[in-house]
């Protein structure tokens, strides 16, 4: 990569970048793009430089990462699309592509809408400028090719789609987004299996999940001929994932010189933002908010389970048959068929003295759907499982039992919350007493289960809804015959918040420990 010209002076130049950044506002961004190219700061700007890395000297030469852990409304998605119009436009690869190779400055982002976002913005920086418009050949909905040879190209973060294409620059955006936010694929398979904990899982789709590091890890091949520069940019999450990693290991003046790590509130990168109401979010929700606006990585959420713990307990199976002699029980979480997925699980109880839960069947009906339509296939199940009761939580009251009954099928609300239940799944869990279906979307929402710490013996509730596979299991484990209690599998009084991803059930939810769990919601860009 040859700069054909500084990126300060394109920033400066109206014929080029010049409208890029209008504003004392953009100072920040201008300062910290422009030490990650390499380029020299004046004292002034080392002061806002130091503010904002933790560094007193800028690298001093182009850096090979670029991560930027920065509040929500900070600019980012500008910024971006500044810094791969400026690669893309105006810097020279001819040196590392060879002659018929396309070079794409890439975007990776939560999914298509969000990364059509920075594309907007990529093609009106470049349409900005007189210079720079005369490069645009042609656009699509994902793509803004250049007459250079080079392409701006933004793209869902999809593992298997990510492969093949030479980089320039890779900008990921948003990484540390809550996970039941969707970004890639991965088969339950030996891939997933050398996962860690900790990574963050990016995005989850009906079939596959992905975490950040796998997403990263198709990408960088793609970089390396090139030696691109790759970028990540995002408001933080859990102390847990590339992000979090990359900020605890080299932001401030020990890290890594090619990895340059900036981190400021929303106000710290835009100032126009009002304060008070920041201040009026942080009084509503300081934990989460602080996430949001002040960049903090959150201390109270920590993961419920990790990826190892789950896949030990998947059996060889998707479906087991009925069987004679054998008890089976189902757990039903009914919906209206309008916004949640409607789902069953059956289970059963082998005897002792090795006591284990088998799933043996679970099913989803996605919305929109006819419930008396989708109960009348449940109970054809149910049937051919020779259950006559089905266990339910409180929703829709006789609108659900109703049509069940219409079957010969009984409907019993289940007497511990939702959040007791998923309490007791994790003992199960760890200790392998639970033989889970081979069911990737299952697998991928229990690991993106979280544990929220509250204060000693405080009450936590949330208004919730988890219309998902992931909410039966507990229930089915529950609804199994001569299941222990809760209190004699768990003493630690670790509670489970099942979701924060919609809006239907309010659950109360008591633990002696002071610390919760729940699905990680959908609705933060």
């Amino acid at each position: 990569m040859r700069p054909t010209v500084s990126l300060r002076r394109a920033l400066t130049d109206p014929r080029l970048l010049g409208h890029a950044f209008v504003g004392e506002s953009w100072t920040p961004w201008r300062i910290l793009l422009i030490a990650a190219m390499g380029e020299e700061l004046t004292d002034a700007e080392r002061v806002i430089f130091k503010q904002i890395t933790g560094r007193d000297q800028e690298p001093g030469q182009r850096v090979n990462e670029l991560v930027a852990v920065v509040g929500r409304r900070g600019g980012k998605s500008r910024a971006m699309a500044v810094l791969m119009a400026y690669v893309a436009a105006l810097c020279d690869h001819t040196d590392v592509l060879v002659k018929g190779e396309t070079g794409v400055a890439l975007c990776v982002a939560l999914d298509q809408k969000v990364a059509g976002i920075v594309r907007e913005h990529c093609a009106a920086v470049l349409e900005e400028s007189p210079i720079l418009k005369q490069l645009i050949a042609n656009r699509t909905q994902d793509t803004i090719q250049l007459t250079n040879g080079l392409s701006i190209e933004v793209r869902p973060a999809s593992f298997r789609k990510l492969r093949g294409p030479t980089y320039v620059c890779v900008v990921a955006h948003e990484l540390a987004i809550d996970p039941d936010m969707q970004i890639s694929r991965i088969r339950l398979s030996d891939k997933t299996s050398r996962l860690h904990p900790r990574h963050v899982i990016w995005y989850q789709d009906s079939t596959y999940a992905n975490p950040d590091v796998e997403i990263l890890a198709a990408v960088r091949p793609g970089l390396l001929t090139t030696r691109g520069l790759l970028v990540l940019a995002s408001s933080p999450y859990t102390k847990r994932g590339v992000l979090w990693d990359r900020y605890r290991r080299h932001y401030g003046p020990d890290g890594a010189p090619a990895i340059l790590v900036a981190h400021g509130t929303s106000r710290d990168f835009n100032p126009t933002l009002p304060q008070e109401e920041i201040d009026r979010a942080l009084e509503e929700d300081r934990a989460r908010n602080s996430a949001e606006y002040l960049a903090q990585f959150r201390s109270d959420l920590e993961g419920f389970v990790s990826l190892e713990v789950v896949e030990g307990c998947v059996g060889g199976y998707h479906e087991m048959a009925p069987s004679s002699g054998t008890h089976y029980c189902a757990f039903v979480d009914p919906s209206g068929g309008s916004e949640d997925s409607m789902t069953m699980a059956i289970a059963y109880k082998t005897p002792k003295p090795d006591e284990q839960i088998k799933v043996v069947a679970v099913r989803e009906a996605r919305p929109p759907f006819s419930p008396s339509a989708v109960v009348d296939d449940f109970a054809a199940l149910l049937q051919r499982y020779r259950i006559s009761k089905v266990v339910g939580d409180h929703y829709g009251g006789e609108f659900v039992k109703e049509p069940f009954r219409n079957h010969g099928i009984s409907y019993e609300v289940a007497k511990q919350s939702k959040s007791d239940l998923y309490r007791d799944l994790l003992p199960l869990l760890n200790s392998g007493r639970i033989t889970l279906p081979r069911h990737d979307r299952l697998v991928s929402q229990i690991v993106g289960l979280e544990r929220r710490v509250t204060a000693p013996a405080r009450i936590a509730s949330t208004t919730a809804r988890m219309a998902t596979t992931t909410s039966l299991m507990p229930l089915a484990a529950w609804s199994a015959p001569s299941l222990p209690s809760a209190r004699s599998i768990l003493s630690s009084g670790t509670t489970i918040v099942p979701g924060v991803v919609a809006h239907r059930q309010a659950t109360n939810c008591f633990g002696s420990s002071g610390a919760d769990v729940h699905t990680r919601g959908k609705g933060r860009l």
